[in-house]
């Protein structure tokens, strides 16, 4: 936390701890009849949930924590909240124009890429000029905002579309909406904003010439960031005006031409933010306003798309981190592999070891291979009279013989190497 001109200022993040962890609750589906001796339940997973395989939950954990991680790297700190679809990052506090805004975008622009879910932009607009190209093009005040729902479609309408239900069904005037037509298909870099300080409508209003202002110092410090080509400047954006002041944007991944057998097409926002500096003081006794930043990464949406890949490509993911399993050939050995697993815990290596007398050797080492686990240490009448252990590669079933104190720095070796 600092203090900026006497206002506090905190970068947080939303990190939610009941991410993994689903309760089913047993419903009642019939009374109890006479005849029977016991009730009838079916146990039901609570509406809004689902339950998560063990292989869901480790890949919903590495996204997380990559995301979590990157919040961290920017300096956030956690607050527990009840988000679960969500991850969010915020910027509060009195800082210089486009900074944070700049931060936020370098956020999301980090996290895409380390999920590595294909080729993505950023798609930013701002509400000052928004509102200000609705009054320029004569839209009444009043239909600001339902105007601003109809161009919002236009990633999943055509302009014709969105240009009927504007005249038809919210009673805007044809030439109004045509007027429109001319800015919310434009998309382009810091050359369209350059553009539009040009255009002698746009240019009348005040607030939209504020905003094409703050865009181009965005576009400069996005180019210090590195990430200026991956970001365009949208008219069509019109999200979340109830409440965006400022920048608003969206992350979009796209198919490549090879899925899409054409043109890049958009399969879904995966993130989303903006400039709220009028709405943290609404729950302010005082009413001090407190200019806020922020994104939001849609966890969910990015864990379907990751899953839907995963199930295409057959992409098997372990459930368990564990490095070693502790095998034995022979019966009545389990107290030994129990002193021995004991060794590897106690040097911290991730270990287990089948919890029954006497396993066969097969279905443990089967068990191995099935749970991708690396390596097998094996013990038996001969090792324990040698005083050796067999070191046994999953992957390749090679066996080498390790003398027993060596066992453990072998382990740590051969696990840093891999």
């Amino acid at each position: 936390m600092r203090d900026v001109t006497g206002v506090t200022s905190v970068k947080r993040s939303h990190i939610s701890h009941s991410f993994f962890c689903q309760v089913a609750e047993p419903v009642l589906t019939s009374q109890l009849k006479p005849h029977q001796e016991k009730p009838n339940f079916i146990i039901k997973t609570p509406k809004g949930t689902r339950d998560l395989s063990p292989q869901q939950v480790l890949v919903r954990e590495k996204i997380l924590d990559l995301v979590v991680s990157c919040f961290k790297r920017h300096g956030a700190k956690g607050l527990d909240t009840p988000a679960f679809e969500l991850k969010d990052f915020d910027i509060a506090g009195q800082f210089d124009p486009m900074i944070p805004d700049a931060e936020c975008l370098k956020i999301i622009c980090e996290i895409l890429n380390g999920l590595q879910l294909g080729d993505f932009h950023i798609k930013v607009s701002d509400r000052r000029i928004m509102d200000g190209m609705f009054a320029v093009c004569g839209v009444p005040e009043s239909k600001f905002r339902a105007i601003g729902s109809s161009i919002d479609k236009l990633d999943k309408m055509s302009w014709k579309e969105v240009r009927h239900e504007m005249v038809a069904k919210k009673g805007l005037a044809p030439e109004v909406a045509d007027r429109i037509g001319e800015y919310v298909q434009c998309h382009g870099g810091v050359s369209l904003v350059e553009q539009m300080f040009q255009d002698p409508r746009l240019t009348q209003s005040k607030q939209a010439l504020e905003g094409l202002g703050d865009l181009k110092l965005l576009f400069e410090y996005l180019t210090s960031f590195g990430i200026a080509e991956k970001v365009s400047f949208d008219l069509s954006l019109a999200r979340g005006l109830d409440y965006y002041t400022g920048v608003i944007y969206e992350a979009v991944l796209l198919q490549t031409p090879a899925q899409a057998r054409d043109e890049p097409l958009n399969v879904g926002s995966v993130a989303a933010g903006g400039r709220y500096d009028g709405l943290v003081g609404m729950f302010d006794p005082k009413g001090h306003k407190v200019p806020c930043v922020g994104l939001s990464i849609g966890v969910e949406r990015i864990f379907y798309i990751v899953e839907q890949r995963m199930k295409t490509s057959g992409e098997k993911v372990r459930t368990t981190e564990t490095q070693v399993f502790v095998a034995t050939p022979q019966k009545n050995f389990l107290l030994e592999r129990m002193k021995l697993i004991t060794e590897l815990w106690d040097a911290g290596i991730k270990a287990e070891m089948l919890c029954k007398n006497n396993p066969k050797l097969l279905t443990q080492l089967h068990y191995c291979e099935n749970m991708g686990i690396p390596l097998v240490v094996i013990i038996g009448e001969q090792e324990l009279k040698e005083g050796i252990i067999k070191l046994r590669s999953v992957a390749s079933r090679e066996e080498v013989a390790i003398k027993r104190e060596n066992l453990v720095v072998e382990i740590q070796k051969r696990l840093s190497e891999s």
